[in-house]
């Protein structure tokens, strides 16, 4: 009897955990048909008695059999668990661009917490394990997943919802299509140059006989790392590379730089320049004039620079021009000017018109998946005549801190809720890409530190 009681407490505890983890927090009912495993592992023995018996004496009879039923447990074994974590507790991901510097440097390897924000649902669940997008290796750019099942946007439930100010790690919203041979570059910036020179259709057709254009579902499209200054319903605006959110000066950010000509009576020594963190690759030094032109600077190193005896002048550099979102060169927006813009919200209802369409068209379109067309200065959604439109998403606005060197939200849009990838939490290895091994390679004094 007290046997009994045993195995009906275990299956009832692991029963209890199941439903919690695996039916509640995923939402999916489907997972309830994993009791019946669970009901045979404690209570009726099935498998055991006679698959598991049965595989247990081929073993003890082959040694082959032996050796490979081993390599094949412990290679599944650690792919489920290592693929488990990956979707639903944390991943990593290194930094390739100086867009987040000095918060972040070229060389930090970050973990990403999904639990912050809730992990989300692959959207591509037939997929090659712990591989993102393309198969390792591969010189075509091969697929590391299928498309045969496809499943809508779903998200479980996080600690907190993302912060003003929090560094996200997200699915680039641009990222949709990808030029295959030239896949560092936004397919929608080159296609605009196609057709501003050729013309709509001559553009379009030029550009898809030049490259190989391939389109990637939401949970595959390349990682981008980015402070979220923005949140859903904010209004943002960019005056001289300051940056105001509902009318207010964001607050300090440490780390963020912006770009300044610095002139000098006799050159800054790279010791010096090291020593403030700022990388030889930044430094653009012109001796005929004695100017380093367009040096990044954050808050600190510009007072430290501009206290240089050396130092004569330190004039923040001004960006102009660019084709900023939302790409229709009608706006004026630069990067270092730009807004004010509101930034849609789950729920909300925006009063559409011809003149605020171009803002909120990639929304309702891609990201939404209406079929929005205009016809004689005629908003249609659906078929429908629309002068307004209720988002079903909340958006979020991204910009890196190195703010004069950085490809974000202002070149490219919003980020809707459902590329949030998760949270930026540490720093657990930083590689310097301008040391070698036994020069200072490693940065020890960024090991495990919080990201702010």
């Amino acid at each position: 009897m007290r046997g009994l009681n045993n195995k009906w407490a275990k299956f009832c505890v692991w029963t209890f955990l199941y439903i919690l983890v695996f039916v509640w927090w995923m939402h999916n009912l489907w997972m309830l048909l994993g009791i019946v495993v669970l009901f045979d592992l404690f209570i009726t023995k099935y498998f055991s008695r006679y698959v598991l018996k049965y595989h247990r004496s081929v073993r003890e009879q082959n040694s082959l059999y032996r050796v490979a039923a081993e390599w094949i447990e412990a290679i599944v074994f650690a792919v489920v668990v290592a693929s488990i974590i990956h979707i639903f507790v944390f991943q990593m991901f290194v930094i390739p661009s100086p867009s987040m510097e000095k918060s972040l440097l070229v060389g930090d390897y970050l973990y990403v917490s999904k639990l912050t924000y809730g992990p989300k649902m692959p959207n591509t669940p037939i997929s090659m394990p712990l591989v993102h997008n393309t198969m390792p290796f591969s010189t075509t750019g091969a697929k590391s997943y299928s498309e045969m099942i496809r499943r809508p946007y779903k998200r479980l439930v996080g600690l907190r919802p993302i912060e003003r100010d929090d560094v996200v790690v997200f699915n680039f919203p641009a990222g949709d299509t990808v030029l295959l041979e030239y896949p560092d570059v936004t397919y929608y910036d080159v296609l605009r140059d196609y057709q501003r020179q050729l013309g709509a259709v001559a553009g379009r057709a030029a550009l898809e006989e030049r490259y190989t254009i391939v389109s990637r579902p939401v949970d595959k499209r390349e990682n981008y790392v980015k402070r979220c200054v923005g949140l859903p319903g904010d209004s943002i605006l960019i005056r001289a590379s300051q940056l105001y959110v509902n009318g207010l000066v964001q607050k300090e950010i440490p780390g963020l730089q912006l770009r300044y000509d610095v002139k000098t009576s006799s050159p800054i020594s790279f010791a010096v320049l090291d020593g403030m963190g700022i990388s030889r690759a930044d430094v653009m030094y012109n001796p005929a004039v004695g100017v380093y032109d367009a040096m990044p600077l954050t808050s600190e190193n510009f007072e430290k620079v501009r206290a240089m005896s050396n130092v004569l002048s330190v004039e923040q550099v001004g960006f102009g021009g660019g084709d900023t979102f939302p790409n229709t060169g009608t706006t004026g927006w630069t990067e270092s000017d730009f807004g004010p813009l509101w930034i849609p919200a789950r729920g909300a209802t925006v009063a559409l018109t011809l003149d605020n369409l171009p803002l909120y068209e990639r929304v309702i379109d891609a990201y939404e998946g209406n079929d929005l067309k205009v016809r004689d200065g005629v908003i249609y959604i659906n078929g429908a005549p629309a002068s307004e439109y209720t988002f079903r998403m909340d958006y979020y606005w991204m910009m890196g801190d190195n703010r004069q060197n950085s490809l974000d939200s202002r070149f490219w849009g919003f980020v809707p809720e459902d590329h949030i990838v998760g949270k930026a939490s540490f720093v657990w290895l930083s590689l310097d890409k301008d040391k070698g091994l036994f020069d200072g390679k490693i940065r020890w004094n960024r090991m495990f530190r919080k990201i702010r």
